[in-house]
């Protein structure tokens, strides 16, 4: 898949030609810099490699510098890789892809990684019921209750659901229609939420 990195600023509403009310999430996807260019006979798969947001020399490494240095670019915060644009073997070092890369009504997938919530019990993480709130029983009210048997197995069985962590994780939200595409403004309107917070990095594919 083809595709633009780029960073979530939130969610609008717009009305579609029908005056339909549709909720969209706003993404400034783009431009992002061709850093690298992968091909079969040297790296053994073809991908272009993406860089988005400038960031600033006292956070860039050595290696870092010299590979953007090659590419004729400044140094980027983010690289991501990209398989399957149309006109690859045309594409040079410091090329920017741009949001036109997309058209409205196209279908994408959108990667982005969910909001993290730190440590949480059953009830929040997996909607635990909890447990009986009268007859002295307060004290279970948020409790995971047993997790195992004594006679058999003897044992908690590998991924019970208990207290963890909860979110950043990678998350992928399939068949997403874009509303709008504003080019002069490197924004594009996605239908419905996608995963992250706002400024949170998202990646957006196209088939």
């Amino acid at each position: 898949m083809s595709g633009l990195i780029g960073k979530k600023l939130g969610m609008a509403r717009v009305f579609d030609a029908q005056g339909k009310n549709l909720a969209v999430t706003l993404i400034e996807a783009g431009p992002c810099l061709v850093t690298q260019i992968k091909k079969m006979d040297k790296d053994g798969y073809d991908a272009v490699q993406l860089g988005f947001e400038d960031k600033k020399e006292k956070h860039t490494t050595k290696p870092e510098a010299g590979h953007f240095a090659k590419a004729g670019v400044a140094a980027k915060r983010f690289l991501k890789e990209f398989a399957g644009f149309e006109n690859q073997d045309s594409m040079k070092l410091g090329d920017a892809v741009k949001v036109d890369l997309f058209k409205e009504g196209e279908i994408v997938d959108v990667i982005g990684w969910s909001k993290g919530k730190g440590f949480q019990g059953v009830v929040k993480r997996y909607h635990f019921k909890g447990g009986p709130k009268t007859h002295g029983q307060s004290d279970r009210t948020r409790a995971p209750g047993s997790v195992g048997s004594s006679s058999f197995p003897s044992r908690v069985y590998k991924g019970l659901r208990m207290a963890g962590r909860m979110g950043n994780q990678h998350v992928t939200t399939k068949n997403v229609m874009v509303v709008r595409v504003l080019p002069d403004k490197n924004i594009i309107m996605l239908k419905g939420s996608v995963p992250g917070p706002k400024t949170g990095l998202v990646l957006i594919k196209k088939y």
